[in-house]
């Protein structure tokens, strides 16, 4: 099951929009380049089990 996430890029801090696989659990960490600037931003995905709602934080990648 997937759904759509926003999260703001670490370096140019513009919106993107990504997929987050609900049944990967419910801490995720994945690497996914910015749709604006195209650098590399580490994401840390919580998905609440209850709710399903989903709270991303980006990050420089290294």
């Amino acid at each position: 099951m997937q759904s759509t996430a926003e999260f703001y890029c670490a370096f140019c801090g513009e919106p993107n929009t990504t997929f987050v696989d609900l049944s990967a659990g419910s801490y995720q960490s994945y690497i996914e380049d910015c749709q604006v600037c195209c650098r590399p931003n580490q994401l840390f995905v919580n998905v609440d089990e209850d709710t399903l709602d989903i709270d991303i934080a980006a990050d420089y990648e290294g």
